[in-house]
């Protein structure tokens, strides 16, 4: 087998569409998706009303086209989009497991919030009717690996599974973790992560972190890079994707390949358990780690997909990495996570999705909602969908809430 990792299947259910081909068409049109919380208590316009007013998502997803009802029980909404997701990318790869050694194939996920709905509806029957009465699934529903445990058992992936944890930047860790997999001799990993934390209990955890927008209008809650951006919005959905052997995809007459996994790095801020660090030290380093992983100077790169935090502070200090890694060039740099929210563990995934997707249709998506033009931070940032715009090489750069940091480097197929 080689040692070239490659992308040849995509499967996304987020607020921007349930399968590929939606969800690209959604994104070349720039529109946002973020759309405003109900009440928790269904009480109209005198109801209670969550801690932050628009969240990212997922419309007129059926969970029974993807979840068995024996499954579902089992199971929280997060897993059911994951089981989705995955069974759209294993189809969009034209790859059945169930024709190969389940020993060569495996899954490793993000995990973020977990079963957060589920863990509140059985705490909720604890308080209201005892002990007796909690689901035994509690223990397995809202575990962040259910969703790598029940995507080995539905598929029977039988070589090493597994999660990780790393807020934001969790689904470029995963990545990693799957391209090492792929180097030491297995064939295919399912990888990615989804989230879904809207439940009044995982808004209710949320609500006390830093840089939550709390703006009432979904098109001005979430603007990074913009002039008195005003924060972040959660979200849920996110992305799986298939990754080979390059050798492997071939013998087996993958239709296409999306892209190349060139390189991937983490670093840790290792400064406070909420807010960033001063500077942008870490940040920066994880970018130049992966690009010299993947052989490839800041110049060769095409297009940046930013984490794009939405608050001053954080953009600016993400803005200051850019820059340092890439001097004076202005890199179009591009957040379309704007149509959807932050989506937690789900987010970079979504991100590493959007990239393949535009190395494969040679377009930069556009950012949305607006969030301006960058131009006081010194970026070019896209805010319209830029065909024929050369892509080769894509840079998506996450982080994750206590110092997480992570990039990966994607590049066209040879």
């Amino acid at each position: 087998m080689t040692s070239r990792v490659v992308v040849t299947g995509l499967g996304v259910v987020a607020p921007t569409g349930v399968g590929v081909a939606d969800h690209w068409a959604a994104t070349l049109t720039g529109s946002c998706r973020i759309s405003e919380l109900p009440a928790w208590d269904g009480a109209g316009e005198g109801g209670r009303r969550p801690p932050f007013r628009s969240a990212g998502q997922v419309p007129d997803f059926e969970a029974e086209t993807f979840v068995p009802s024996r499954v579902r029980v089992q199971t929280d909404r997060w897993t059911w989009l994951a089981l989705a997701a995955t069974q759209l990318a294993f189809a969009d790869a034209a790859l059945d497991p169930a024709g190969h050694d389940p020993y060569e194939l495996s899954v490793v996920t993000a995990g973020g919030s977990g079963g957060n709905e589920f863990g509140q509806r059985e705490i909720d029957t604890l308080w209201r009717n005892g002990p007796h009465t909690v689901s035994a699934y509690q223990s397995i529903g809202w575990f962040y690996a259910a969703s790598s445990g029940q995507i080995s058992i539905r598929h029977q992936l039988k070589s090493a599974c597994g999660v990780l944890v790393a807020d934001g930047a969790g689904g470029i860790d995963a990545l990693a973790s799957a391209a090492r997999q792929i180097r030491r001799g297995v064939r295919a990993v399912v990888t990615g992560g989804t989230e879904s934390p809207l439940s009044p209990y995982a808004l209710a955890c949320q609500a006390a972190l830093p840089g939550l927008s709390t703006e009432a209008g979904p098109a001005d809650a979430y603007r990074p890079f913009a002039g008195g951006a005003s924060g972040q919005v959660p979200g849920e959905g996110g992305a799986m994707l298939i990754v080979e052997d390059a050798e492997f995809a071939r013998e087996r007459g993958a239709p296409q390949i999306y892209a190349e996994v060139a390189g991937t790095a983490a670093t840790h801020d290792g400064h406070h358990p909420v807010d960033p660090a001063d500077g942008c030290g870490q940040l920066a380093r994880a970018m130049r780690l992966a690009l010299e992983r993947a052989g490839c100077t800041p110049a060769e790169v095409d297009v940046v997909f930013a984490d794009g935090a939405g608050e001053p502070r954080r953009d600016a200090l993400e803005a200051a990495a850019l820059r340092e890694v890439f001097g004076a060039r202005r890199v179009p740099v591009t957040v379309p996570k704007t149509m959807t929210g932050r989506l937690c563990s789900g987010g970079a995934a979504l991100d590493l999705a959007w990239a393949a997707l535009a190395l494969a249709h040679d377009t930069v998506p556009p950012s949305a909602c607006p969030p301006g033009t960058g131009e006081e931070l010194g970026l070019d940032l896209v805010t319209e969908a830029r065909p024929a715009a050369g892509v080769r090489t894509a840079l998506v750069v996450a982080r994750g809430l206590g110092g997480f940091n992570s990039a990966a480097v994607l590049r066209a197929p040879r």
